[in-house]
């Protein structure tokens, strides 16, 4: 007799995992790029540049071409931070696997993509406690700014 998973049958908006970059982008000050998405996922939220990786396409590469087509600019990569899963079943939700990289930006002269970010701001390290994002990117972020780390010890 097979066995049955006790499981019960999960409904998500995509039938294969959406694996996604994001630019966690530092400047020089601590300053942080954060963007107000103006589109589904994470509307209304303060989140990083990033998006989707399009089959094929080398993550590096998706990383960049993220970054510029959201606010315009090119960055370093300096290395992964960590990978994040946002899982959250339902008719307009994704299960999503994010990759985060910390980079610095080459200039600071940010030109946001209307169609995607509402707005886009350098955001002082004190101040990012101020800013309402998912919890993926405060996650991130108290990695590297242990102050904004919710975790309980």
């Amino acid at each position: 007799m097979p066995l049955r998973s006790s499981m019960p049958q999960i409904k998500f908006k995509k039938e294969h995992i959406v694996t996604s970059v994001v630019a966690v982008i530092i400047d020089d000050d601590e300053r942080v790029l954060l963007t107000k998405r103006n589109i589904p996922p994470f509307l209304d939220l303060w989140v990083m540049p990033g998006g989707k990786i399009n089959l094929g396409e080398p993550i590096m590469k998706a990383l960049h071409r993220e970054v510029m087509e959201e606010v315009g600019l090119e960055v370093e990569v300096e290395g992964l931070i960590d990978v994040f899963e946002h899982l959250t079943p339902g008719d307009d939700n994704n299960h999503f696997v994010i990759l985060y990289y910390r980079c610095r930006p080459l200039y600071c002269e940010v030109a946001h993509n209307p169609l995607e970010v509402a707005e886009a701001r350098w955001v002082p390290r004190p101040e990012l406690v101020q800013y309402r994002m998912p919890e993926g990117t405060r996650f991130i972020l108290g990695k590297i700014f242990p102050e904004l780390c919710s975790c309980e010890v």
